[in-house]
């Protein structure tokens, strides 16, 4: 955005949901003060109008994730009540003059909406306190402001790091608590918890997947080769085996033909799509223990919506290790199916779930992991003399890290799943339903 037209930015809008007049920047917020925050929270109902906030004590901007701007902030009030959180989160949509602000702009839009939808007093799972949220469309503008999560205090654990599940002496008990959680959501959802209107707010869309001509897709699968021929000390459990990459290559490039069938059968799954959340890896979490064992709530909700119980599980699974993947998942997939049935009394096939995340892994995955080897060769440079994926060059970058990963995950369920067959299959004429 050019300098001219930055300057003409709002710095102030009208929220489409709540209409409440609220800052686009952190700079506007502190502009604005206690004065907003009360406003703010009087409109959410979360603080009593008999009550305000009186003072900013402390902010901090901070330095996580891709959504947009955030700012830790400290806050008093005129009379401090239970439940009544000084420590505040407050997420911004990204600046005005960030060319992917109009990207990731939906993404805000739908966690404000869920924001608002979890003040409801039957919310099947813990997320963080919602203060306030409104969207205002025609500026691309977002303000999310929530409880802080205090990691490493008051007997909560430190955050997980994302893609580096071998920091953990033991993930399955944190997968487990993850995956009971959505399994309440999706099925209070398909029990009708969250009222006539979630489909108005959170409408199925089906599976999204760009077009990638099958030639310039080829050429990304074998730059994906070449780079494992490169670097193979950054590939693990034998996925950098040539023949079974050049396998996957030849069969990833059915995907594009396929594409129009696979989203139109994992469309008519109804009774397998609900509101999830569609990238709950472990740091987009936080955990406490007590007399019940491992406790768990949920945060991070962009782009949340209705989605394929299948896309939901490969989000939260798609940083694990590859080991941890060929041993739990069908474990993860039968809790699943039995936390839903006793929530919604309605009992999914655990083989037909794991099915439709065969079918589904093809979509979400393809068309990205072809940018991966690219991506790390910028951010890393030297790669051949980076000793292996626990490299801290390689840990300690961020994108990096998580996207290896990523690789490897989908490396792992495609040759665990066999998804090679199963598109050969479907190719050669096989029907779906079939399958």
């Amino acid at each position: 955005m050019a300098a001219a037209a930055l300057d003409l930015a709002p710095a102030i809008v009208t929220g489409d949901i709540l209409g409440v007049r609220f800052p686009t920047s952190i700079e506007a917020l502190l502009e604005c003060g206690p004065a907003f925050l009360t406003d703010a929270f009087h409109a959410t109902g979360t603080l009593p109008h008999d009550n305000r906030v009186v003072e900013i004590v402390d902010s901090r901007e901070v330095v996580l994730g891709g959504m947009g701007r955030k700012l830790a902030l400290t806050v008093t009030y005129a009379r401090p009540e239970p439940g009544l959180h000084t420590a505040l989160f407050i997420k911004f949509q990204r600046d005005f003059d960030d060319p992917l602000r109009a990207v990731f702009a939906p993404w805000m839009a739908s966690e404000i909406r869920f924001a608002l939808l979890s003040r409801q007093p039957d919310f099947p799972i813990t997320v963080p306190k919602c203060y306030f949220a409104d969207f205002h469309a025609e500026s691309l503008s977002g303000l999310l402001i929530t409880e802080q999560i205090g990691y490493g205090s008051n007997g909560i654990e430190p955050c997980p790091t994302k893609g580096a599940d071998y920091e953990l002496a033991d993930p399955l008990p944190y997968y487990r608590a993850i995956t009971r959680a959505m399994a309440r959501l999706a099925a209070h959802h398909r029990m009708g918890g969250f009222g006539d209107d979630i489909d108005r707010e959170f409408p199925f869309v089906g599976e999204q997947v760009p077009a990638l001509p099958v030639e310039a897709l080829r050429d990304k699968l074998a730059e994906v080769r070449g780079f494992a021929r490169a670097y193979p000390q950054l590939f693990c459990d034998g996925l950098d085996d040539r023949a079974f990459l050049d396998s996957f290559s030849e069969d990833a490039l059915l995907v594009p033909a396929l594409a129009p069938a696979l989203i139109g059968f994992l469309a008519q799954q109804s009774d397998c799509i609900g509101l999830c959340h569609p990238n709950l890896n472990l740091d987009n979490a936080w955990f406490w223990t007590n007399a019940d064992g491992l406790q768990v709530g949920l945060l991070d909700w962009g782009n949340v919506g209705q989605m394929s119980f299948a896309h939901a599980v490969i989000g939260m699974i798609c940083t694990a290790e590859t080991g941890f993947i060929r041993e739990q998942l069908a474990g993860l997939i039968r809790l699943f199916v039995d936390e839903f049935a006793s929530h919604a009394g309605q009992r999914l096939d655990p083989a037909r779930l794991a099915l439709l995340i065969n079918l589904t892994l093809p979509l979400l995955a393809v068309p990205w992991i072809v940018d991966i080897p690219a991506l790390i060769e910028r951010l890393v440079p030297d790669l051949a003399s980076v000793k292996d994926r626990f490299d801290l060059r390689i840990k300690d970058e961020i994108v990096a890290r998580n996207q290896l990963q990523g690789l490897m995950t989908t490396l792992t369920l495609w040759r665990e799943g066999d998804i090679g067959g199963t598109l050969r299959a479907l190719a050669a004429g096989k029907p779906i339903e079939s399958l």
